[in-house]
């Protein structure tokens, strides 16, 4: 077979077996980023996913799936001295609101202890940790927008 006529052959059977992995690839592209419609929830205090992230017990609250994929929300069940160490994200802002016991969080370089009531915003591309405090368990609402970090845990 002449070289030219085998290049042709070999890339049109090449097209053919991996067109299909193509365009699954590109439809789960097109499903993660695509804001779809919002469905009304309601969610119980003892409803929701709980994961263990690094002694974070979390319980998934509203995945991004529920909500357009615009945005996912968490509660966080954490014991004293336990925390998330300093990291950044490049795709979503989070809000962290303590509901119970002292939460130390560090946003940009700035630490502060919240109690309960107090709110933190974290945006992309900005350093942030947090540790709880004292001697109580903690519980925090943490919300991450846009949606899609809860695939990460």
């Amino acid at each position: 077979m002449k070289r030219k006529a085998f290049l042709v052959k070999s890339g049109v059977g090449l097209g053919v077996a991996l067109f299909p992995s193509l365009l699954h690839c590109q439809s789960q592209t097109l499903k993660t980023n695509q804001i779809t419609p919002a469905t009304s929830e309601i969610i119980k205090d003892e409803e929701g996913v709980v994961l263990n992230v690094i002694g974070d017990i979390q319980t998934h609250k509203l995945p991004g799936s529920d909500t357009g994929n615009q945005i996912v929300e968490w509660v966080d069940n954490v014991d004293p001295g336990v925390g998330i160490p300093p990291h950044t994200h490049k795709r979503e802002d989070e809000i962290f609101r303590v509901i119970k016991g002292q939460v130390e969080i560090t946003v940009d370089g700035k630490t502060s202890v919240l109690s309960s009531g107090d709110t933190a915003f974290a945006p992309k591309n900005i350093p942030h940790a947090w540790k709880v405090v004292g001697t109580q368990k903690a519980k925090m609402v943490t919300s991450a927008f846009p949606a899609g970090i809860e695939f990460m845990f």
